[in-house]
């Protein structure tokens, strides 16, 4: 069978046939009395042959040594072909990723294409430094690829760019607190914490109901940080967990600060106190106890004044001392504000009525 029969029935070209002859990978049996190159049924199946194990990623010279070398045992090299193949799968999946982040940022110019590009490298790069900086330089109106931001803010452990990328989301709140949302359900603790703090930069009705699904979170510190965010927002939900926070000693005077401003939105200061005392009615841990007379400071209202004239008279000095030492602050408070006349709408001129009462 002559070159140009051979290349259309087997759909290699001409030029690649003399190429491989001239390997010696595929060398025609004979000639024609013309000098034309002349292949038997043989050459033909090593032709497909070659074929073949090239279409498993085997170089030309891979292919010459399986076929003629004896000795050559594929196992080695097929190994190291499907770690190549794997190599190149990850890349290839690497790339559609990038793309479908382009797009779904709908640049409209090359220049936000550019831009997009630059920012997922840079979210990529092992200074912390250098992603911070990338994220912040973004155009407040560009569009940005939100799911490679929700993507990096749940692996980030820098506190700096974690707080970039949540400013960054906070911009775009719809699309990203969708994705975001789906990280509370993730297997790992750390993960659902970055996506709960994350969540708790933007403050919008549909982040406050998934704060509210994760105070329901078995890890304590994804607890924590969806009660101080829900807290700060008015969310009674939060009082159980922030009065967990104060009992364990974790952000414990955040969580008192956020009690207290609890009790200016609702009517909760008498219910927030009776667990307070209930806690400290049940236990002997001084730390804890010391924490929660520390928290009383922050409530308003009679209830809280009775739990603290009761802890003045502890048995434990240092817990004692602690609350009539607040005691004292709170009576400092209220005289100033009866002398300036704060909640009577009169002014009270100090000097004259001191001179009235000596004459």
């Amino acid at each position: 069978m002559l070159i140009g029969e051979v290349s259309r029935r087997c759909g290699v070209s001409t030029r690649m046939l003399r190429h491989y002859d001239t390997l010696g990978l595929v060398k025609p049996t004979g000639r024609t009395s013309g000098g034309y190159r002349e292949y038997s049924t043989d050459d033909i199946r090593r032709l497909f042959h070659v074929e073949s194990l090239r279409t498993l990623g085997l170089s030309l010279n891979e292919a010459k040594r399986a076929l003629d070398e004896p000795d050559f045992a594929p196992a080695d090299l097929v190994g190291d072909l499907i770690r190549h193949t794997r190599r190149r799968i990850a890349a290839e999946e690497d790339l559609l990723g990038k793309l479908e982040r382009v797009d779904a940022a709908s640049p409209a110019e090359w220049e936000d294409v550019l831009r997009i590009v630059g920012l997922l490298r840079a979210l990529e790069s092992e200074s912390a430094a250098r992603r911070q900086q990338a994220i912040l330089s973004q155009d407040g109106t560009a569009a940005l690829p939100v799911e490679a931001l929700v993507e990096a803010i749940l692996s980030e452990d820098d506190p700096n760019v974690a707080g970039a990328l949540q400013w960054s989301l906070a911009r775009v709140a719809g699309p990203g607190l969708e994705v975001l949302a789906d990280g509370l359900d993730a297997e790992d603790a750390d993960v659902r914490r970055r996506a709960t703090a994350a969540i708790a930069a933007i403050h919008t009705a549909e982040a406050t109901a998934h704060l509210r699904r994760a105070l329901d979170d078995p890890e304590a510190t994804v607890r924590g940080y969806a009660a101080h965010a829900l807290g700060s927002r008015g969310n009674v939900d939060a009082i159980p967990s922030l009065i967990e926070l104060v009992v364990e000693g974790r952000r414990d005077v955040e969580a008192a600060e956020v009690l207290g401003l609890l009790t200016t939105v609702s009517a909760s200061a008498d219910a927030i106190v009776e667990v307070m005392q209930d806690t400290l009615d049940n236990t002997e841990d001084a730390p804890t106890r010391l924490r929660i007379t520390q928290a009383l400071a922050e409530i308003p209202g009679t209830a809280a004044r009775r739990a603290l004239d009761r802890l003045a008279h502890d048995g434990d000095r240092t817990i004692a001392s602690t609350a009539a030492s607040i005691l004292n602050t709170l009576d400092r408070g209220r005289s100033r504000r009866r002398r300036s006349g704060i909640g009577t709408g009169v002014m009270v001129d100090e000097t004259r009525s001191s001179k009235v009462t000596d004459a």
